[in-house]
């Protein structure tokens, strides 16, 4: 009876030992506001990270009694998200700009000669190179001439390009280096002429010319330029990009910095359409690495609507008989395409205008089957005839839209469009309803690349100021769970890396960012004020605000 009496005295001991064996962890969240952005967008308070991924989710009773880390992370009620992804960014192009004389806050003309003669007397070299200049914020809104960049820098070869990378505006000592004449312009739209002389305003394939002939950057330079670059979309929260155009070069160079684990930034790598990108990416197959992602190629169907290169059905109502650009014929978009579908990658092709979204469509729904999950995506779709919208549902094609485009257009774009167009422009609403889902970014450089930014523009379609009061065409508006979601696991998806990233489960990576502000409950005014407290890739704090 005694030994009966003991043993069960042991084995209420042994039990009661065993409930709290704790399992060790490397990190433990606790007292926060978790939005896991789960498929039932649950809440949680506490969070634990192992070895670089998620291990559980739940209450603080729940979490501390059952796990046990040496570093614990009191948040004292502050909000925590799924580490945000920009859908559709120039990751590398933002990294480059940082050698840039930066244009985007120049009100006229002649701020902009006087910001660049002040920044080449600082930055003196070969080239003088400027990025984010926008004529619509100058008094008249027209392109601007180069006599007055010929007689400031008649040898130094000048390339300034406009805020959307679409345009350029060059003088003549670089146009001279290009071997451009007036009688070698096999496209007239995309030259600026007056008086048989070039502008020096030059659009689409023409500005691109000129952009490759800047000298790109090498070895260190380039290197610290896009941990730079890395280092502040962290502090912005971002954890992972989506790359909208790369070369293999630069592809080579950040699989090397990533393997050397010192970018620390998850990458998907669209293709540019080369011939070189093709034979190595292509036609070999997807690549898959634990921060790269190789399998889209990335397309330009028209040009931006800013520069009226955007490629519409009837003329721009500011430029009677001016339809826009195309920049790809229908069976070249189909030869790449049916090139992509045999190998099975994605199609990511730009289209602006309502012309070029159209053909996109079509050209994608001689491919795709109804139902398919292949998520070939068109960038921007900003201008969708009220009778595509249900081809983007009928065939599974993805926008993939920047909320901050349509509050940074908001004040001209219905000049471009008329009354009645613009209403189906930036249509994020109507746009959503097709595939119940949307990816988000910002096309940075091109806008700041502040994910919170993007989140209350498409909450409140307004910008910084609470212009207008009752938001820009509101009805398109999402709402705070589908923006975050837009910005989250719906960015992830559009790169296929939902199974590892873009929101916070058991086994996914353990990249999450921590705010000052919940953003999902503040009055919708203070959402844009709301600033990034720690931003964490694998479990490693990669940015912590002092």
């Amino acid at each position: 009876m005694i030994q009966r009496l003991i043993s069960t005295i042991l084995i209420i001991m042994v039990l009661g030992s065993c409930k709290h064996d704790r399992s060790s962890a490397d990190l433990i969240l606790k007292n926060g506001v978790i939005y896991t952005a789960d498929s039932g967008f649950t809440i949680y308070t506490a969070m634990v990270v192992n070895n670089g991924k998620i291990v559980e989710l739940g209450d603080d009773k729940f979490i501390l009694e059952n796990f046990s880390s040496d570093s614990i992370v009191d948040l004292e009620g502050r909000p925590v998200y799924p580490g945000f992804i920009d859908a559709h960014s120039h990751f590398y192009g933002y990294a480059d700009m940082q050698r840039y004389a930066d244009l985007s806050a120049m009100s006229s003309f002649e701020d902009l000669l006087d910001y660049i003669q002040n920044f080449y007397q600082n930055h003196p070299t070969g080239w003088l190179v400027g990025r984010g200049w926008d004529q619509n914020k100058w008094p008249g809104a027209a392109f601007p001439v180069n006599d007055e960049l010929n007689t400031l820098f008649p040898d130094i070869p000048v390339v300034l390009i406009r805020v959307d990378g679409h345009a350029v505006l060059v003088n003549d000592a670089a146009i001279k280096l290009s071997g451009l004449t007036t009688d070698s312009i096999s496209e007239p739209g995309m030259a600026i002429t007056k008086k048989g002389k070039f502008t020096g305003v030059f659009l689409e394939m023409y500005a691109d010319r000129f952009r490759n002939l800047v000298p790109a950057p090498e070895g260190e330079d380039l290197s610290n330029l896009l941990l730079q670059a890395a280092d502040n979309c962290f502090a912005a929260g971002l954890t992972m990009v989506a790359d909208a155009g790369l070369d293999a070069s630069v592809i080579d160079f950040i699989d090397r910095l990533q393997r050397d684990d010192k970018l620390k930034m998850a990458i998907y790598a669209m293709l540019n359409p080369t011939e070189e990108n093709i034979d190595r990416y292509v036609k070999s197959g997807i690549v898959m690495k634990p921060r790269l992602n190789i399998r889209s190629v990335k397309l330009y169907a028209d040009g931006a609507l800013g520069s009226r290169g955007a490629c519409l059905l009837e003329p721009y109502s500011d430029d009677p008989g001016n339809y826009g650009i195309m920049t790809i014929t229908p069976d070249e978009l189909g030869r790449i395409c049916l090139m992509a579908y045999d190998n099975g990658y994605q199609v990511n092709t730009h289209a602006i205008g309502d012309s070029a979204v159209r053909t996109v469509l079509n050209v994608y729904s001689n491919y795709l089957l109804p139902g398919n999950d292949l998520r070939w995506r068109i960038e921007h779709a900003q201008v969708v005839h009220p009778q595509d919208f249900n081809k983007f549902g009928e065939f599974a094609i993805i926008p993939s839209v920047q909320a901050t485009h349509a509050t940074s257009d908001m004040r001209w774009a219905h000049k471009r469009l008329g009354k009645d167009r613009v209403k189906n422009a930036y249509a994020y609403r109507k746009l959503l309803q097709q595939n119940n889902w949307l990816p988000n970014g910002t096309d940075f450089p091109i806008e700041g690349i502040s994910p919170v930014k993007t989140f209350y523009a498409a909450v409140a379609r307004k910008d910084r100021k609470g212009y207008p009061s009752g938001g820009f065409q509101k009805e398109n508006a999402l709402t705070r769970e589908e923006a975050l979601k837009s910005v989250t696991i719906w960015a992830a998806k559009s790169c296929f890396e939902e199974t590892r990233r873009g929101s916070l489960e058991p086994g996914k990576n353990a990249d999450f960012v921590v705010l000052d502000k919940d953003i999902m409950v503040v009055p919708e005014k203070e959402i844009h004020t709301a600033s990034v407290l720690r931003t964490y890739v694998d479990g490693n704090a990669v940015y912590l605000r002092n």
